[in-house]
């Protein structure tokens, strides 16, 4: 009874090691075990020693390791841990899309796509596929106080890596004169007035509910103000165009909004203008013109859609069918376009991909796939619950995708030399993926004199060279001296003696490897080089994007374990 105990515990173990990229708890693993079998409830006293025994005997082995123990013990569970991550949740039906849909995604060309622009551009592209129909990619560049000209090529570089189904791209600086149309259409049938008080008189008086004067112009002293504001006769911040609502309404935002006001500078990169449409009327007519069906967006946006509303229904026209969807919080990465810019100047920054940011760009350059953001993006769908971004779910997307293309590589960072007493020559054979034996083996030939990890290594009394053989260690003022000690595993794993990366001390290049949180420096194998631009496995570390690699040596970017 207690071998078959030990074995539930061992698949379980692996099972979750495997699925979450580190070692378990023992309290999991048994509740996992317990959870499944109540048979052995009764026994939990006599299970919780052995289950600490097991975990650390996973906790001696590396990701492949682990794997191909369970696919040896439990093959079904590895399957089961597979078919979860192949599986996106589908997300729920449109209303009124059975017969195609027109979707649109609408950035700001202020700077690079991040992380926050991927969920709607990812969500809308989804129905479109899902439904047929067309996207439309608008870039809403009407404030020229938030446009970047380096960002039109950008925002297109990061929809052409995440693959969105584009089949229509609209700029709006290049409809003006067809918004001034509108605004005047707008204006003749009193939807509009054309406003010359103080910003701080107005604002005064529409928290009090009361109208200002120019409310009750006629249409066509309204109408005159307008032409006067397309000629040139205004300096910005001296008038605005309002829509006429209820002053009265319970939310002030609602109360006569602006839908244009003079911009004096910057000028704009692609247009000469002064008088803009802010968002919420070239957004409403575009919506519109160009027959977008429905509309999927942050509940952030709830308001502007009650405003849009506004300018339909003055129009007559059908609104689209409106998702809003609960605001996403993502840690660790920093996705202010401002703080990013400004960072980026000061040179705190290396770039628009530098790692530490929440760019497209930066996600691909440490060897994140556009096809892991699209499911991780899917799987979190259009609930209107806040949430925060899963990065272990996005990692286990990814991984899902790289792991099988993935060559594995030894990287011994921060490297100690160590000359093993009584070593045999050996020459080691590694596979380049356990998986996959026919994608052939590395050769690392070892005389004893090895690169070892220095954190690996502290403290400990025996390891195991991984694919060669195992060495004791004896330390003296923090120096080791290491000796032959067999090339059974299973005295290394009888000793609980971790199973650690080498290279051999005089066959190796330079490697720094880049992470968020700094970077290690250390030595790789020299096949890595030939791997630029590819995603490999450092063994025992994780994944990361060979960046470069020439005569100084290789510099990588850590993905993910």
């Amino acid at each position: 009874m207690d071998a078959e105990i030990r074995r539930l515990l061992f698949i379980y173990a692996l099972q979750n090691a495997v699925k979450h990229s580190s070692t378990p708890k023992s309290g999991t693993v048994i509740g996992t075990v317990l959870g499944k079998h109540p048979e052995y409830r009764s026994r939990a006293r006599e299970i919780g020693p052995l289950a600490q025994e097991v975990v650390a005997e996973v906790a001696g082995m590396d990701a492949d390791e682990r794997r191909a123990m369970l696919a040896d013990l439990a093959p079904e569970a590895l399957e089961e841990l597979t078919e979860t991550r192949e599986r996106v949740r589908e997300l729920p039906a449109l209303p009124g899309a059975e017969n195609g849909v027109v979707m649109r995604f609408a950035p700001n060309p202020s700077g690079p796509l991040h992380l926050g622009h991927a969920r709607a551009a990812i969500l809308n592209d989804y129905y479109v596929r899902r439904y047929g129909g067309r996207y439309v990619l608008r870039i809403e560049d009407t404030d020229p106080r938030r446009v970047d000209p380096e960002a039109y090529r950008m925002v297109q570089e990061d929809i052409e890596w995440l693959g969105l189904s584009i089949t229509d791209i609209v700029y709006q600086s290049d409809r003006l004169e067809i918004y001034y149309e509108y605004c005047e259409k707008l204006i003749a049938i009193g939807g509009a007035y054309v406003c010359v008080c103080d910003q701080e008189v107005f604002r005064d008086l529409k928290l009090a509910k009361k109208a200002c004067p120019c409310r009750d112009q006629p249409v066509e002293e309204n109408l005159a103000l307008w032409q006067k504001m397309l000629d040139g006769e205004f300096a910005e911040g001296t008038v605005t165009v309002r829509v006429r609502t209820e002053i009265e309404h319970p939310d002030p935002a609602m109360r006569d909004f602006s839908i244009f006001r003079i911009v004096g500078s910057p000028l704009h990169p692609r247009i000469d203008a002064t008088v803009y449409p802010l968002m919420n009327f070239s957004v409403a007519v575009d919506d519109h013109l160009l027959g977008i069906t429905h509309v999927i967006r942050g509940k952030d946006h709830i308001a502007n859609t009650r405003r849009q509303r506004y300018i339909f229904d003055y129009f007559g026209w059908m609104p689209p069918v409106y998702r809003h969807y609960g605001r996403m919080s993502i840690s660790g990465v920093v996705l202010s376009t401002s703080g990013m810019r400004e960072g980026i100047a000061s040179g705190l920054y290396s770039g628009w991909d530098d790692i530490r940011l929440g760019t497209l760009r930066a996600i691909a350059r440490r060897g994140i796939r556009a096809d892991a953001v699209r499911n991780a993006m899917v799987d979190i769908g259009i609930g209107e619950t806040d949430i925060s971004f899963s990065w272990e779910n996005l990692y286990a997307q990814n991984k899902a995708i790289i792991d099988p293309e993935a060559n594995r590589y030894f990287f011994v960072p921060d490297p100690v030399k160590v000359a093993v007493r009584d070593a045999p020559l050996r020459t080691a054979q590694a596979a380049l993926h356990p998986n996959d034996p026919a994608r052939g083996y590395r050769t690392l030939a070892c005389d004893g004199n090895v690169l070892l990890p220095r954190a690996d290594i502290e403290g400990k009394s025996m390891v195991r060279l991984k694919d060669l053989y195992n060495i004791s260690i004896v330390w003296q003022d923090g120096v080791p001296t290491a000796t032959y000690a067999g090339e059974a595993l299973e005295e290394a794993r009888a000793a609980k003696a971790p199973i650690i990366q080498w290279l051999p001390a005089d066959a190796n290049v330079p490697c720094v490897l880049y992470t968020q949180d700094g970077e290690m420096a250390g030595f790789c194998e020299e096949l890595v080089a030939k791997e630029a631009g590819k995603v490999v496995q450092f063994e025992r570390i994780g994944f990361a994007r060979i960046d470069a690699a020439g005569k100084a040596g290789v510099a990588a970017y850590f993905a993910h374990r």
